[in-house]
């Protein structure tokens, strides 16, 4: 979560950063006002002090401060963290709108063709699409390390799956289940506040897909899809209003 004293400091790292000169309490408190943050100039100054223990701003005598290289990166890293509460913001929002029964449907919907996907693809994937899975699953779990969104390559990695069974009418049956381009991330912020990833799932997938193995492939495709089911069911346990 990113708090309001988080929004206080980055801001505050922000302006300090912003100056080509060192920059003292009360102008840093007034570019404070001008910025919607009225706090006292004690408050601003504890602040301070509290990045200069840090080793964020270092105090250059009575002219004021600047940001160390540590507190440059600390200031990169605030800046991320915001975008990311703020995306996390509008697919709340968006989760709200959607809600549980129609994510369950769509759910089960996958679940029903893509597991026939599954099948059909360890039967019939070639090598150069067996290469391209595994490449989007070295992708995607470099990108979860990152703290990346993951969701682009779930998309990729099940729109390979449909295209490897070689059957265009479940390919076609597929794009239109998943066209709701909103949902894919609703689905990653959901597994997210729950604890979990798509990557040991899609891992599972692409083996058994990769030993020709039709009906192991098939059972990992509606475990996943199951574990997703069941990820949707804690998240509104957890987070039932009232």
């Amino acid at each position: 979560m990113f708090t309001e004293r988080l929004e206080q400091v980055m801001t505050i790292l922000t302006i300090i950063s912003n100056s080509e000169e060192p920059l003292g309490s009360g102008a840093i408190k007034e570019e404070l006002s001008r910025r919607g943050h009225n706090l006292s100039e004690a408050t601003v100054g504890r602040i301070l002090r509290a990045l200069d223990t840090r080793g964020l701003t270092e105090r250059i005598g009575y002219r004021g401060r600047t940001l160390t290289t540590a507190g440059k990166a600390h200031l990169e890293q605030l800046l991320i963290e915001r975008k990311r509460a703020l995306s996390s913001n509008e697919l709340l929002k968006a989760l709200k709108a959607t809600g549980k029964e129609k994510l369950l449907d769509v759910l089960v919907a996958r679940r029903a063709i893509e597991r026939e996907n599954a099948r059909l693809a360890a039967l019939h994937a070639t090598r150069e699409e067996l290469e391209e899975m595994e490449r989007i699953i070295i992708r995607q779990k470099k990108m979860l390390e990152l703290g990346q969104s993951t969701a682009a390559t779930d998309v990729q990695f099940h729109k390979l799956l449909a295209a490897a069974a070689k059957n265009r009418v479940l390919e076609a049956a597929t794009d239109l289940i998943r066209q709701d381009g909103q949902l894919t991330p609703i689905m990653e912020y959901i597994r997210q506040n729950v604890g979990s990833t798509m990557v040991a799932d899609h891992l599972q997938i692409f083996h058994c897909v990769a030993a020709g193995d039709a009906g192991a492939a098939e059972a990992a495709l509606v475990a996943h899809i199951d574990n997703l089911i069941s990820d949707v069911q804690k998240y509104w346990e957890a987070n039932k209003e009232g």
